[in-house]
């Protein structure tokens, strides 16, 4: 049975109203409970910076602190109220960005995929507010930034409404005798070099769009110690899911900024599984061979639906905002099923779900993932972004030609009897060059399948991937 969740109200302030952490020449996201990203950011000489943009009016601001301290020299807390309309357009680029990226991290290969396209694109949104030019035409164009408005700057106000949304899932609720909480958070960082003369524009929109405050390290002469700090930043903000998402080496004295995702999803299902009804059972991985994996059972209230090769199921958590849906191919077709997702599968399967008792036999899963995304992202339609002699970033920075130099992306989920944890970071590094009455379904998961972790009232995918092997 479905149990109705009443909401026991909380005020929870945004994350990232307060983010702490450094700004370096390297940007990172982190999402928790979908995938961390980092992005790297690298400056050529100053002698080969463009004209600064002209939509940078007031003067530029220096982040001089003593010793690169890693102290916030601007704050993110003073964030705009959003439009909550817009977010459903940002929803619609986050879903958009994850087909595409799913596309190609899972071709040619038959690994478990778990990533969070919310992640990467609040860290490549965050990086794309100082693109100017072809580099801001391009990564428009891949972010799917048309989605949110007529015009390309509506992205961040948009992202900024699909964050406050988001993180209005969060709280306790009563369900039957028990008080169950939901977390949802997201949080974004900007870590700058010390001394580099930012665009007050470009921390003016991060900080009111994003709450992401600025903080200066000093990678020139301490880069072990940047590294250091951002990754505690990432950890704290990811309950430890993600306790190193700068590997040792990973920044160097020739990062200029780092911007930082992070999200983290905790919630409990509405129809939580038995754990005395777990048992071993057999699980037919994509490569042909068999293994037994502990298998959940239930009989529980869902939504579901089946099409042309496939079932779907969507298993609700608590609070009946936030669900997981379960995309099952028949056997043998997984690549033919995946191949439709960049031409509408999951909302084909969204929109076709109806309430249905469903007779459910799901594996356990902890899955985890780490890419670096420059090849991809760079193949999808944003090449300049990382080319050092044509990347334009003055929208940035008036003192440095950056470019994007890395952009690294970890994520995992563990999905269990009582609901679903995730984790996801994402780096970008820029461096310088220097109930119906219908009968039960019966519903055996015992080959490899989809799963997107979805917010229902914005449709926004916050994680997507698969499970082809186990055991």
């Amino acid at each position: 049975m479905h149990h109705q969740p009443v909401r026991i109200p909380e005020h929870t302030a945004r994350a990232g109203a307060t983010s702490s952490g450094c700004l370096d020449r390297r940007t990172l996201l982190a999402a928790l409970s979908a995938a961390p990203l980092l992005a790297l950011l690298q400056a050529c000489s100053s002698s080969d910076s463009p004209a600064t943009s002209s939509t940078a009016a007031s003067a530029p601001t220096s982040t001089a602190a003593p010793g690169g301290s890693g102290r916030e020299v601007r704050s993110g807390s003073a964030r705009r109220a959003p439009d909550p309309a817009t977010a459903l357009g940002a929803a619609r680029a986050v879903n958009l960005l994850g087909t595409d990226l799913y596309a190609r991290l899972a071709a040619g290969n038959t690994d478990n995929v778990v990533f969070s396209s919310a992640s990467i694109m609040y860290a490549l949104a965050m990086t794309r507010a100082g693109a100017r030019g072809a580099t801001e035409t391009e990564m428009d164009s891949v972010l799917h930034a048309s989605e949110t408005g007529s015009t390309p700057e509506g992205l961040h106000g948009a992202l900024n409404a699909l964050d406050a949304a988001l993180e209005s899932r969060s709280g306790e609720f009563q369900v039957e005798s028990q008080t169950l909480p939901v977390e949802l958070a997201i949080s974004n960082s900007l870590w700058g070099q010390d001394g580099v003369v930012w665009v007050p524009a470009f921390l003016d929109l991060l900080a009111t769009e994003y709450g992401a405050g600025l903080r200066v390290v000093d990678y020139t002469s301490d880069p072990e110690a940047a590294r250091v700090a951002i990754n505690n930043w990432v950890a704290g903000r990811t309950n430890r899911r993600i306790p190193e998402l700068l590997a040792p080496g990973a920044i160097t004295p020739g990062v200029m900024l780092t911007l930082v995702n992070a999200i983290y999803l905790k919630a409990p299902w509405l129809s939580p599984f038995p754990e005395a009804a777990t048992e071993d059972r057999a699980f037919a991985n994509a490569d042909g061979s068999k293994v037994l994996v502990p298998v959940m059972s239930a009989t529980i209230d869902a939504t579901y639906s089946r099409g042309d090769g496939w079932q779907a199921v969507d298993l609700a958590y608590v609070g009946n905002s936030l669900t997981m849906t379960l995309i099952v191919p028949e056997a043998g077709s997984l690549a033919e099923i995946e191949s439709r997702l960049p031409t509408g599968l999951l909302d084909t399967v969204t929109s076709s779900l109806a309430p249905r008792e469903v007779v459910l036999d799901l594996p356990r899963f902890d899955i985890e993932s780490r890419v670096e995304l420059a090849t991809v992202m760079a193949a999808l339609g944003m090449p300049t972004a990382f080319d050092p002699d044509r990347a334009d970033f003055s929208g940035m920075a008036t003192d440095q030609k950056l470019f994007i130099d890395l952009i690294i992306h970890q994520a995992n989920i563990t999905v269990d009897e009582k609901g679903t944890e995730a984790a996801a970071a994402t780096a970008v590094v820029m461096r310088t060059t220097s109930a119906n009455t219908e009968p039960p379904v019966k519903l055996s998961i015992d080959r490899p399948f989809l799963y997107a972790v979805r917010d229902i009232p914005t449709g926004a995918a916050l994680f997507l991937g698969r499970v082809s092997r186990l055991g």
